[in-house]
């Protein structure tokens, strides 16, 4: 294995647990477009830290498939 391989797994799971950790208090329903109530969200603190880092760990996750693939 390859040290993008071990990026990419890391990365994953990383991002799996931060996605976890985003907390929206609605339910599927909501999650699928029939929420309706809240239009503007406004991600102050932890919860602005945790999307961050969930944008970074998804970025890490695709360059590293991307560099799998170029560098093989």
């Amino acid at each position: 294995m390859s040290i993008w391989n071990y990026i990419m797994i890391t990365s994953a799971a990383i991002m799996i647990v931060l996605i976890l950790l985003q907390v929206r208090g609605a339910s599927l329903g909501a999650g699928l477009g029939g929420g309706g109530g809240e239009v503007n969200n406004v991600r102050r603190g932890s919860d602005k830290s945790v999307f961050t880092l969930t944008i970074i760990a998804a970025a890490t996750f695709a360059l590293s498939i991307l560099l799998e693939l170029i560098v093989g």
